[in-house]
């Protein structure tokens, strides 16, 4: 078996494991953390204290709130791949508070189990991000959007776009080489962190540090084919380094910023 752990002393909240070809089997356990898996190969079974047992396959998560007994293991002569995150009771409780719902409407009391492809997907997408070189605030946000895709959508008519979420795509896209804080962006308008992610995506299809990184490449496009050099350009747009630069670019472009500049001069 292969496993990786991820955790970052600034987001103290959050933990990530992620385990390949596993035969470990555990007893039944409990953790104080609420618990989010995914089967990514295999075929496991989830065993939960006064409840069937549940079969599990490629592309399942299961939620597990904090202090459930369980056991999850593979099915015999099984090798199975899952990740998992751990997030902190106070903190998840405290989003909620900052959605302005109360626990009976989102956060989920009893084991949850989902065979959702697209929902595996973007836990993958999550998971993939956390374990990723990339500042932690980019990190949170995913976080935070991953959880709001889980609750329900307000009530607010989709034909009406507030005034400031323009006012903060102009302002994103004319600063885009500035560091911009979700608590910042959030404070400016007067919305928790989770009503400010859910509007504007749900207006703009893309969370606030999304579209700030499309700016910036759509900048960089810009700029290479006006003469920037290369090595000026990741301090330039604002990124902490020139592998999360190279690595945005080419999710956005399919190219890496030296072939796309190749290109351009043919």
């Amino acid at each position: 078996m292969a496993q990786q752990f991820w955790h970052d002393p600034l987001l103290p909240f959050v933990e990530s494991r992620r385990a390949w070809k596993s035969r470990a089997c555990y007893q039944p356990h409990t953790h104080p953390a609420f618990s989010i898996g995914a089967i990514d190969a295999g075929r496991s079974i989830l065993r939960i204290e006064g409840r069937a047992e549940q079969p599990l396959e490629a592309g399942d998560v299961v939620f597990i709130p904090e202090n459930c007994p369980h056991a999850c293991n593979p099915q015999p002569d099984v090798a199975w791949s899952y990740q998992m995150l751990y997030l902190d009771v106070d903190w998840l409780n405290n989003l909620w508070e900052e959605a302005r719902q109360d626990d009976s409407g989102q956060r989920m009391r009893h084991p949850t189990h989902y065979r959702d492809i697209a929902l595996y997907h973007q836990y993958c997408a999550l998971n993939d991000l956390l374990f990723d070189d990339v500042p932690p605030e980019l990190k949170e946000e995913a976080l935070i959007g991953f959880l709001v895709g889980l609750s329900p959508e307000t009530t607010l008519a989709p034909e009406i776009t507030p005034k400031w979420v323009p006012a903060m795509q102009k302002k994103l896209l004319q600063h885009c080489e500035h560091h911009w804080s979700i608590t910042h962006l959030a404070a400016e308008v007067g919305l928790s962190r989770f009503h400010l992610i859910r509007i504007f995506r749900r207006h703009t299809g893309l969370t606030p540090h999304a579209y700030l990184l499309d700016c910036r490449i759509n900048k960089a496009r810009h700029l290479l084919r006006e003469g920037v050099s290369l090595a000026e350009l990741a301090q330039h747009l604002g990124f902490s380094d020139q592998s999360h630069f190279q690595k945005a670019f080419r999710q956005r472009v399919c190219a890496t910023p030296g072939d796309y500049l190749q290109q351009m001069r043919r």
